[in-house]
């Protein structure tokens, strides 16, 4: 595996435009008559923690928020049953692209065979509400659901927590456009509430802004899924080459298994509080899923190495197996 991703010469970027390709048949195969539907584009940083010395990429880990590691900027999509990891982006430091920065460039990319047929609404939390990043995805035309610090002054002078009506519109200093401000209480760790301020550059009811600023909590537990049960942070690559195709690898794993996922019955038609990450599925059952239908051949030959391993056992129990070919 080691030799595979970090010496052999196979194109990485054509394994992402085939599987991108792939992505937007399957999605547009779904689409439905009537209004367009909302394609979810969520922006978020998350840490890979790293410790020791890694001489090949040793330039882009950094120690950020406390946390030395590999800091990528990923964007998951989510339209109808679909969850999509998008793309990513390293973080390289200060004096470098922002979060922020990376994070429009990637919202720039998306391509329009997917993006013209859906409503866009990019989701994000305080760490990417700059002026910057709000202007450029306001010249897509896409709405935008942002976090916003409590501070975040008004062109009156006001800051947000001064505010006592929810929906209303208003201006924040830098920005050219009205926006409308909304809040909910989110609960910590510690299981103390904090309360959470939320801006739309769409006109919505206060309910609907709050119930969008929610939303974009579900990057947390794919996180927690890409991590745990997709191995996103356990690369041991000598090469940026190799680590670079780990995590490519890692998230066509996560979409295989989800297609696996969306293929059962509970897949095809979800309980209504599947609809977001909270009730997930069984990730290993739906990997399992996945090997059996993609590979099938692999399969059988781990079933007959597990037959011949244990044959001296089932003969001393007075069974004796033969294995034949039949004809299909």
């Amino acid at each position: 595996m080691s030799r595979f991703l970090n010496i052999y010469d196979w194109s990485t970027l054509s394994v992402i435009r085939t599987t991108r390709n792939r992505v937007i048949q399957e999605i547009l195969s779904e689409r439905t008559l009537g209004r367009k539907p909302f394609l979810q584009v969520i922006i978020d940083l998350t840490t890979l923690e790293k410790f020791g010395k890694f001489k090949g990429f040793e330039n882009l880990i950094r120690v950020y928020n406390g946390k030395r590691g590999l800091h990528l900027v990923v964007v998951p999509t989510v339209v109808g049953r679909w969850r999509v990891p998008w793309s990513f982006r390293v973080w390289r430091g200060k004096r470098t692209s922002s979060p922020a920065q990376l994070g429009l460039k990637m919202v720039k990319s998306l391509p329009k065979k997917l993006t013209q047929h859906f409503q866009v609404m990019v989701l994000v939390d305080t760490g990417f509400g700059s002026v910057q990043f709000l202007h450029g995805v306001r010249k897509k035309k896409y709405h935008i659901i942002a976090g916003i610090a409590r501070t975040r002054k008004l062109i009156d002078g006001r800051c947000v927590a001064q505010l006592h009506k929810r929906g209303q519109q208003l201006r924040l200093q830098g920005l050219k456009f009205p926006v409308y401000v909304s809040w909910y209480y989110f609960q910590r760790h510690d299981r103390k509430y904090e309360k959470r301020f939320v801006i739309s550059t769409k006109a919505l009811k206060a309910s609907t802004i709050s119930w969008w600023g929610k939303r974009r909590w579900q990057i947390e537990g794919w996180f927690k899924t890409a991590k745990h049960r997709f191995g996103l942070h356990r690369f041991g690559q000598g090469t940026l080459l190799g680590v670079y195709r780990w995590f490519v690898l890692s998230l066509i794993s996560y979409v295989l298994a989800h297609w696996a996922y969306l293929s059962t019955a509970l897949g095809e038609n979800p309980p209504r509080e599947a609809i977001a990450f909270r009730n997930l599925p069984d990730w290993g059952q739906a990997a399992e899923i996945a090997f059996q239908t993609i590979f099938p051949h692999l399969v059988m030959l781990l079933l007959l190495q597990d037959i011949e391993r244990l044959r001296d056992v089932a003969l001393s129990q007075g069974i004796d197996i033969h294995i034949s070919r039949c004809k299909i």
